[in-house]
């Protein structure tokens, strides 16, 4: 049977990403802590009081700031505090909630990442607000959740002949026990994991993004191109909506509201 293996959230668009036991999901907000804050380049204006959606172009990430692979990070909710590490040691321990705490944050990426960063970047944040890459579309595919499953992984490692670290493609849910491709005919099915019911949003379309090495920081592959390629497509996983609250965990077994062509 099809089951969940990893989970994960991105407390801050393009940094690492943090594993968790289970996830805690809610039709209005999504999942809660991901993708909550962004470096937006100096050149960007975003107004926490009056937030818009915009275009990740606008903001440090993987396909314009490879660099950014090569640091860890952890986010505790419950103090505020990021830490970024680099090399193994920790380089940097602040507190986001406060003013020089997240001024310290901004410093460290105007260094990091240099001319790239259009001068000091801005850590920012806004109530209700997701930094996701589906937030421009609709509310909807701001709360959405991504769903990778592994099967097209493999197929796709197969193809391009080398190992794909899934975190390449930065999924809150992985799922293995499926056929390859499977959920790319899940757009508009109901699907039920842990005690959550999503509806298939949409199929993930691939950048560069995913053509950095999320542990060396290596722009290595040129996956989408080898997608188009061997598949016909740019697309690896898809978008869920989450249609009620609940929690997914790992081992959760996926379960479709009617037969899918690949379910296993």
């Amino acid at each position: 049977m099809a089951h969940v293996t990893a989970l994960y959230r991105y407390p801050v668009k393009g940094l690492s990403a943090e594993p968790l036991p289970a996830l805690g999901l809610s039709r209005t907000a999504g999942l809660a802590h991901d993708r909550e804050y962004a470096l937006a380049l100096g050149t960007t204006a975003f107004d926490p009081q009056a937030p818009e959606p915009l275009d990740k172009g606008y903001f440090l990430m993987l396909r314009g700031n490879a660099p950014l692979a090569a640091l860890a990070t952890r986010f505790e909710p419950e103090t505020g505090r990021l830490t970024i590490v680099q090399g193994g040691q920790d380089v940097l321990c602040e507190d986001l909630s406060t003013g020089p705490g997240r001024e310290a944050v901004e410093r460290f990426f105007e260094a990091y990442i240099g001319p790239a960063a259009k001068g000091r970047p801005r850590l920012v944040r806004a109530d209700g607000h997701k930094f996701t890459d589906g937030s421009v579309i609709s509310p909807a595919f701001m709360r959405a959740v991504s769903f990778v499953n592994l099967a097209s992984v493999r197929a796709l490692e197969e193809r391009v002949g080398t190992p794909l670290d899934p975190l390449r493609f930065r999924a809150n849910i992985y799922v293995d026990g499926l056929t390859p491709w499977a959920e790319l005919d899940w757009v508009g099915q109901e699907i039920g994991i842990g005690t959550v019911r999503f509806r298939g949003l949409a199929r993930t379309p691939r950048c560069a993004a995913v053509d950095v090495d999320p542990v060396t920081a290596a722009r290595d592959t040129t996956l989408p191109r080898d997608l188009k390629r061997h598949f016909g497509h740019v697309d690896l996983g898809i978008y869920l909506e989450v249609l009620a609250d609940g929690t997914v965990a790992a081992g959760d077994a996926v379960r479709m509201s009617s037969p899918v062509s690949g379910a296993a």
